[in-house]
């Protein structure tokens, strides 16, 4: 019989000790959280998607989630400046941002982008769909899509498209635009898409692929004119109005999805009450009416599917800059 010291068999019971004690601890942190406000950064200025359906979700999650969801602008850079707050924040659960499809674009279009998107940021869930609205300065002598395509390739150089930044969703619509068409127009970046329209009421800038959100104070009293929606069907905010694909352009598609993100190695449990906590106020009544307004579909995933949905549009958007030959301006 061989007497074992008793030094080793606690040495084979620790790793069962430490089990127990990280068990408790994260089942502790779990009915804790969150014990302190929430901070959710919107990374482009006010009068956009981001910031109305941010602004919308954080007083909702305020409601369900027994703190304070306190949504924050930090504009710049395409959304990298806000984005990166939240990359380089405790993986904590109280630093979150919702973003755009820029979070996918940036990472390709642009070699200094501080983040590693799939290493320092963590997928909580996608929020919403909603197409862009093609929109034109009332100075331009055209009423339809069809007629800007003809003024711009009778007018080579003289359009200026605006967006929300470099690498935002409306630039690269209007990329998009400027490949299918063979039309030579000019990218004007702002801080954020509501920042462009005074510049586009005043014929300074021509066009923009708008969030509809930002694009309806301006549109229902004519101060731009809508041409076109980016969506398989017709928007119900706008449904006089045409897709891009239905006006000439077959196959023409910009989502502008929101999701909200958290940074890396958030740990399980908070993962998890933050990813009920937003389904439960996508699917509140009215959230979706809200939503509907500025022609934003509420979704809701798991972080999981979330992260796959992220990964295939980055894959999408980077072939469409590497075949378009698409630079940092």
């Amino acid at each position: 019989m061989t007497i074992r010291p008793s030094w080793w068999r606690l040495s084979l019971a620790a790793p069962l000790i430490l089990c127990l004690v990280l068990g408790a601890a994260t089942a502790a942190q779990a009915q804790t959280y969150p014990s302190k406000p929430i901070r959710l950064v919107l990374p482009y200025g006010p009068g956009g998607i981001v910031d109305y359906v941010g602004r919308t979700l954080a007083q909702k999650l305020t409601e369900g989630i027994g703190q304070p969801v306190v949504a924050e602008n930090r504009p710049g850079a395409g959304g990298i400046l806000g984005t990166d707050t939240v990359a380089r924040a405790a993986p904590d659960g109280y630093t979150l941002v919702l973003m755009d499809p820029a979070i996918v674009i940036n990472p390709t279009l642009q070699a200094d982008v501080p983040y590693d998107l799939f290493k320092n940021l963590q997928t909580v869930s996608i929020v919403s769909s909603s197409p862009e609205v093609l929109v034109v300065s009332p100075a331009l002598p055209v009423k339809t899509f069809p007629e800007l395509v003809a003024y711009g390739k009778a007018n080579p150089g003289k359009l200026n498209f605006a967006s929300a930044g470099i690498g935002t969703t409306p630039h690269l619509a209007g990329e998009m635009f400027k490949l299918r068409t063979g039309i030579d127009a000019t990218h004007v970046p702002y801080k954020g898409i509501g920042a462009s329209y005074t510049d586009m009421m005043s014929g300074k800038v021509q066009m923009a692929f708008s969030s509809i959100a930002g694009a309806l104070p301006f549109t229902s009293d004519n101060r731009v004119r809508a041409l076109a929606t980016t969506g398989l069907k017709r928007s119900s905010v706008y449904p006089d109005l045409p897709t891009v694909a239905e006006a000439g352009l077959p196959g023409f598609e910009v989502d502008l999805w929101l999701a909200v993100f958290a940074p890396a190695s958030l740990p399980a449990p908070v993962l998890s009450r933050l990813n009920a906590e937003l389904k439960k106020a996508l699917e509140a009544p009215d959230l979706k009416v809200a939503l509907a307004k500025v022609g934003v579909e509420p979704r809701g995933t798991s972080p999981e599917e979330g992260a796959q949905f992220v990964r295939a549009d980055f894959d999408k958007w980077k072939e469409v800059i590497t075949d378009g030959k698409i630079k940092e301006n």
